[in-house]
């Protein structure tokens, strides 16, 4: 066991320093200059002289070498320096945006899980029936829809149609809601972001668990228990469906990795302020101190998901660990 888990953490170690040097080059190869976001509309009447300063205040004259060690400092000091467009530090920055994509991805991803393992197992026990045909083309249609199209589909019919939910943002500000009446404003403009989420995640879920608990209801002591006549709720739910949740857990957990990054596109389309749309906004800036420390974040939130879920696997399946040494 502890073999086994030297060896996954010595090779996050070397993903987690590949990644960081990605994480520098990357933005420094995106088409466009900086210096433009840096200046504004100003920077056409600059002299050279001045654009060198703006750019030697930016640090971005300094040689390569230099701006790597640098940025390896802040990232590892967690000192990310100040927006470039919004002139702000990061972590401020982060600080407001991270708690609501955590609420709208958390709360994804525990109703997706209990969606789509449901409907997964009763699919799997019905398998073959027209029920389990019904759920498996609703799914596979909700797969294939891209989530900007969901999402624009809602808005169209529950905000400027039905005038329901409110079209954009996580809360009315203007409002000064306190209370109650905050909770209700801001449950009202999660509701349909939420919604497009769960729509785009759930089938993930449920194929998984109908793939696994069909091989769970394949196995010799279902069939002895269908023998000895065992209660089929007996055997779907107290020895189908506790072991099929294994591969339903692992998924879990990788998917824990992805709340900071996996609602990007929801969060654009909905202008909701969370860590995704702070990512793309900074993207469309070339704001390199904020696109690397978004990205960082956010890789660094894979990577921990993907670790632990590495760790915890051999308890939850024991042949791994023993499979490993």
């Amino acid at each position: 066991m502890s073999k086994y888990m030297v060896q996954k953490v010595s090779q996050y170690v070397i993903v987690i320093f590949i990644i960081l040097t990605l994480n520098f080059l990357l933005p420094r190869l995106m088409p466009g200059d900086p210096l433009i976001y840096l200046a504004g509309e100003d920077v056409g009447f600059m002299t050279t002289e001045e654009k060198q300063q703006v750019l030697e205040d930016a640090g971005l004259n300094d040689p390569m070498i230099v701006q790597f060690g640098r940025y390896i400092q802040s990232m590892f000091t967690g000192d990310f320096g100040y927006s470039y467009q919004q002139k702000r530090p990061i972590l401020e920055l982060l600080g407001e945006r991270i708690p609501w994509t955590l609420l709208l991805a958390g709360t994804n991803l525990i109703i997706a899980t209990i969606l789509g393992g449901m409907f997964g197992a009763i699919s799997a026990w019905k398998r073959g029936t027209r029920t389990d045909v019904n759920m498996l083309t609703f799914f596979m249609f909700l797969s294939a829809m891209p989530s900007f199209w969901i999402g624009m589909i809602l808005v169209s019919i529950f905000s400027a149609t039905l005038g329901w939910f409110p079209v954009y943002g996580a809360e009315s500000g203007w409002a000064n809601y306190t209370g109650w009446d905050r909770i209700i404003d801001i449950l009202k403009h999660l509701a349909l972001p939420l919604t497009s989420l769960v729509l785009i995640s759930v089938t993930n879920v449920f194929m998984t668990m109908r793939y696994s608990m069909l091989n769970v209801l394949g196995e010799d002591y279902i069939k002895m228990a269908k023998a000895k006549g065992v209660k089929g709720k007996t055997i779907k739910y107290r020895h189908a469906m506790r072991n099929a949740l294994l591969p339903v857990a692992t998924v879990f957990m990788l998917s824990l990795g992805f709340m900071l990054s996996g609602a990007t596109v929801i969060e654009t389309v909905f202008a909701y302020p969370g860590v995704g749309r702070l990512m793309f906004e900074s993207v469309l800036a070339r704001d390199y101190p904020l696109i690397q420390a978004t990205f960082m974040i956010i890789t660094l939130s894979v990577i921990v998901a993907n670790l632990l879920a590495d760790l915890i696997y051999p308890f939850l399946d024991p042949k791994v660990g023993k499979g490993n040494g």
